[in-house]
């Protein structure tokens, strides 16, 4: 494992996250955005956890907590640090959050042509659901 700072996010990381997520996510949000990042944080400031070596941001987890779900969205490692329990140091961080608040289990949003996430996931202990899809429904703002 290489030697990693875990932590959560400030309104000031938005956008080195927002290029963190360009080069090491798959897929985009409709909230990849600084405003988007920062309300975030601003709301919740636990939710987004980052992981950091050598100055640079290698990796991220969204752990948010509504006072009823744990959700996970957005598990990403840069590249080339993949395969050296990056995700597993922010797993374990975002367990822990959810622990603290007494949460019951934890619901990732996994893309389903990830096969790479699908892996990491099952070895993460998580299982795939199938029996539930996700509705979506853009909201617009004037």
């Amino acid at each position: 494992m290489i030697d990693v700072r875990i932590r959560t996010a400030v309104p000031d990381d938005a956008e080195a996250v927002l290029a963190f997520w360009r080069e090491a996510a798959e897929g985009t949000s409709i909230t990849d955005d600084v405003d988007g990042v920062t309300r975030l944080i601003e709301r919740d400031p636990l939710a987004l956890i980052i992981a950091e070596a050598g100055g640079a941001l290698v990796g991220s987890v969204i752990a948010g907590y509504d006072g009823w779900r744990c959700s996970l969205y957005r598990l990403a490692v840069l590249p080339a640090r993949r395969r050296q329990g990056v995700a597993t140091a922010l797993l374990e961080a975002a367990e822990r959050r959810f622990l603290d608040v007494h949460g019951r289990r934890g619901d990732a949003m996994v893309l389903e042509s990830n096969e790479r996430a699908h892996r990491a996931w099952s070895a993460a202990g998580y299982r795939r659901e199938d029996h539930w899809r996700r509705w979506v429904k853009p909201l617009a703002h004037d």
